[in-house]
């Protein structure tokens, strides 16, 4: 008897343990949230109040309140069209250009052949301004596709790039000699060895690219294009719509937070691993 009841409080006790754990847990996350958005509420009450009150000019900045009934009209006519566009050409053009830098950083990382010949000139193309490439894809490519996906290509490419290379050089030299006392040979040793223990910085080198993706995105559509996010900035500016630029900017904002948000998952998937090493 005095078994079952010590057995019906320990549960008794382990099950208020964890309510109590998990109401932690929910008012830890209702916390977060809260800062997270405290800022950005209290800005636009401000924006509210200052633009119903007169102290801003609507034609300037419009009412928060006001953006919802824009947001609507451009969501019947042609607005997703314009987020699939820009989102199409982010995502080719960031495939591109970070495919491409990966298979010239593991050349360069590996070769100091390759290291001599090639950093030097990448160095003196990645200070190249992203606008400065415009007038010239311009003239060799049009005002088609062909020449925003080049220069979001290019924005994608050098992140990470950069990024590998580096992290192969710091690549732990004992682990390569580990490898070569196992007989691999020189395949199996990049394989199983060094982009495995690079992987972080080639992961942190992806999210970077495609942040820069969504930024050359932009000014790509803004100098050339009929459709796009970049092409509802300029345009909004152009008929002295306010409304539809900061519609724009936020919808920017969204699309770069859902990307990175993927890619950050898709690096904790893979670096898995770290997780069970520190267990």
């Amino acid at each position: 008897m005095s078994d079952s009841l010590n057995k019906a409080e320990l549960n008794h006790f382990l099950a208020q343990q964890a309510s109590k754990s998990q109401k932690k847990h929910l008012n830890h996350k209702f916390t977060r949230w809260f800062k997270a958005l405290l800022i950005p509420l209290i800005f636009l009450t401000a924006c509210e109040f200052l633009v119903r009150n007169g102290y801003i000019d609507a034609y300037l900045l419009p009412a928060p309140s006001s953006l919802w009934q824009s947001f609507l009209d451009l969501a019947h006519s042609d607005l997703f069209a314009h987020i699939y566009i820009s989102t199409w050409r982010v995502l080719f053009g960031f495939i591109i250009g970070s495919g491409l830098g990966l298979i010239f950083a593991i050349w360069v990382g590996l070769s100091k052949e390759a290291e001599a010949y090639l950093e030097p000139t990448f160095s003196a193309i990645k200070s190249i301004p992203s606008l400065a490439w415009i007038p010239l894809l311009l003239l060799w490519l049009g005002i088609d596709e062909g020449s925003k996906i080049t220069l979001i290509a290019i924005g994608a490419f050098f992140p990470t790039y950069t990024n590998t290379v580096a992290a192969i050089h710091n690549v732990d030299r004992k682990l390569i000699e580990v490898g070569k006392v196992y007989r691999l040979n020189a395949f199996q040793r990049i394989i199983s060895i060094i982009l495995p223990a690079a992987s972080p910085g080639i992961l942190t080198g992806l999210r970077n690219s495609l942040s820069l993706s969504w930024m050359f995105m932009i000014a790509a559509e803004l100098i050339a294009a009929t459709q796009g996010i970049g092409y509802l900035l300029s345009d909004g500016r152009e008929t002295s719509r306010p409304d539809i630029v900061i519609i724009a900017i936020i919808l920017l904002a969204l699309l770069g937070k859902i990307t990175d948000t993927l890619m950050k998952l898709i690096e904790n998937w893979f670096l898995r691993w770290r997780d069970t090493l520190q267990k």
